[in-house]
């Protein structure tokens, strides 16, 4: 239980230390010593510690200047004071500066074995809060909803996938449920007890994406008034998910990179190398390979990251499930006790309807029956699906048809859909099942006016 926890002891009673060290080892930490202040900084600078034990009476640097470098760079360190009875009062001073508590010399090893147990249980709940707080974990499926052949042999690899350490790329159209797949392989997997992290790397600027990623030290920049942990760190023996990694600028790539071959990072503003150990999955909805291809992405991250390949696929190869995943949604979503039910014309409605936008458009089109409907009876105009009678082909000057392009019926749906929502773009995203940065990208690349 206590292998993967990280505890480092700073006193100068060197005698202390070595027999300290030698009981909570026995109880299965992994401890570490140093006899001076300054060395101790420096090891908390290097080594994402869990646990400072921390005497306050030390050569040069003391004990209370420790604390307030932790506090100011590491506040998610747990510090416990050990203390002779006449510091008492510097003791108490100290919890003021954000020591989780004090104990006094000499002290009973099973008295200090609890403070212990109960810094550690208070550190494991300050991450769980800022994990929820930020909105970072969502709720986690026990399992993948659908009937399908072609879902459930993916849900199969998945499954087997979870088992291993190897980092995972998902791949698969926008909306298709690649997060849903992530948070099921990490709840499948030997870290399932630890954090799950999530970050969009389409949703943010590259230096809010590093910053967000490997955190930043006080002082890196104009706003950085104290240190702030990264993602990487918050996750630490969890799971990392990047989103639409695919986005990520070449100038992000290679600090990733190095990430995913040493565990190493270093804080925007540092100069000394942090270590954290995560499993990373990548979701995106582009072909890595053509964009490799085309020096938009590296090849040796690439080959990093897609160590095992998931392709999750789209709605509209999945008929059998959509009917299943509209009830699932009817009784996630509805308000009252007894859920609303769709028609038999609604059923064949959504059978008949290709959902571009995937799982996620079958979502927000329930949820939009489910607030327009009246009764309990949901009818195919309640689900609010697009009638217009899209022509797929297109003549040429010799009278001749051809089938137009791929790209030429997206800028024909995305026009459609914007024109539906009165060119909001939130709304427009959200229906498409992209980010408002992929959308006016489109418009921009489609002269859409």
């Amino acid at each position: 239980m206590n292998k993967n926890v990280k505890i480092l002891i700073a006193d100068d009673d060197e005698t202390l230390c070595y027999l300290l060290k030698e009981e909570l080892v026995t109880e299965g930490f992994s401890v570490d010593i140093v006899h001076d202040g300054s060395t101790a900084i420096e090891k908390i600078k290097m080594i994402p510690y869990d646990l400072l034990l921390l005497d306050l009476e030390m050569r040069e640097v003391t004990g209370e200047d420790v604390l307030k470098f932790v506090q100011e760079n590491n506040p998610g360190l747990q510090v416990i004071v050990l203390t002779a009875k006449s510091e008492m009062r510097t003791a108490i001073e100290c919890i003021k500066l954000g020591a989780y508590d004090f104990i006094t010399k000499p002290y009973e090893f099973e008295q200090l074995l609890v403070v212990i147990n109960r810094a550690l249980e208070h550190k494991e709940l300050l991450v769980r809060n800022k994990i929820l707080t930020s909105k970072i974990s969502q709720s986690i499926p026990n399992e993948i909803i659908g009937e399908s052949k072609r879902i459930k042999s993916v849900t199969d690899l998945a499954r087997k996938a979870a088992v291993s350490e190897s980092n995972i790329l998902l791949e698969g159209e926008t909306g298709t449920g690649k997060e849903l797949f992530a948070e099921y392989i990490h709840k499948n997997s030997n870290r399932r007890e630890k954090p799950f992290v999530a970050i969009n790397c389409a949703s943010l600027p590259d230096q809010l994406i590093e910053s967000e990623l490997f955190g930043y030290e006080r002082g890196a920049f104009t706003d950085a008034k104290s240190s702030k942990q990264g993602l990487v760190e918050i996750a630490n023996g969890g799971t990392l998910f990047l989103d639409e990694i695919g986005e990520l600028s070449l100038t992000l790539q290679p600090k990733l990179l190095r990430f995913l071959e040493k565990g190493e990072y270093r804080r925007i503003g540092g100069v000394t190398s942090l270590t954290s150990n995560v499993r990373v999955i990548g979701a995106t909805n582009k072909n890595l390979m053509e964009e490799a291809e085309n020096k938009n992405f590296r090849r040796d991250l690439l080959f990093r990251l897609n160590v095992i390949t998931l392709t999750i696929p789209p709605l509209r190869e999945r008929d059998r499930d959509i009917l299943i995943l509209a009830e699932y949604f009817l009784k996630k979503k509805s308000p009252i006790r007894t859920p609303k039910y769709l028609s038999r014309d609604a059923e064949k409605a959504l059978l008949n309807y290709n959902f571009p936008g995937n799982v996620r458009e079958l979502e927000h089109t329930i949820e939009r029956a489910l607030i327009f409907s009246e009764g309990d009876e949901i009818q195919p105009k309640d689900l609010n699906l697009p009638h217009d009678n899209i022509e797929y082909t297109k003549v040429d000057e010799s009278g001749i048809e051809n089938i137009i392009s791929l790209e030429e019926m997206e800028k024909i749906h995305i026009k459609k859909v914007l024109n539906h929502h009165g060119w909001n773009r939130e709304n427009t995203s959200r229906a498409l099942g992209i980010s408002q940065k992929t959308l006016y990208s489109k418009i921009l690349k489609y002269k859409l006016k």
